[in-house]
């Protein structure tokens, strides 16, 4: 049984630079909250398209663990998915949608569809883990924010 998280925020800035943000993957390290650990292993820049490789390593209650992302989907600047090959979902599948609201204002869509590891022993874990991944993506709402003030300016 998959779960899903859904998210929107309206970003006072156009769809390209939102877009441009977003798709390189130097920037999820200061998207992400500093207690996950979050590093990218893949040699940085990464040419982003269907079909690429990110490898990361994060920390999970202070376990170390790999994760290895595929991009599936690319579509700018109105969309990209990438799909877990490996890591600590038995799936996950995020959905990044961006769409024009005005010429200087973009809806950032997130859709995150994930399963559990361990089958039904796993749903147990599903209240922590939903508590968990709200408060990354709310971590992550307000650093978008504070960071597209000055990125498009000087990235």
């Amino acid at each position: 049984m998959s779960h899903l998280l859904k998210t929107s925020q309206v970003l006072p800035y156009p769809i390209e630079r939102v877009f441009d943000f977003f798709s390189r993957a130097e920037n999820l390290a200061s998207i992400t909250p500093k207690s996950l650990g979050f590093q990218i292993l893949t040699p940085l820049p990464i040419a982003m398209g269907v079909g690429t490789l990110i490898d990361y390593r994060i920390r999970l209650h202070g376990l170390p663990m790999r994760w290895r992302t595929r991009i599936t989907g690319w579509d700018p600047p109105h969309q990209f998915v990438d799909l877990q090959e490996r890591g600590p979902y038995a799936l996950w599948e995020h959905t990044h949608r961006f769409r024009s609201d005005g010429p200087d204002a973009t809806v950032m869509e997130d859709e995150v569809r994930y399963r559990l590891p361990f089958g039904p022993l796993g749903l147990v874990g599903l209240p922590l883990v939903r508590r968990q991944l709200r408060g990354i993506f709310d971590y992550r709402r307000t650093a978008v924010e504070s960071l597209l003030r000055t990125w498009g300016k000087t990235g």
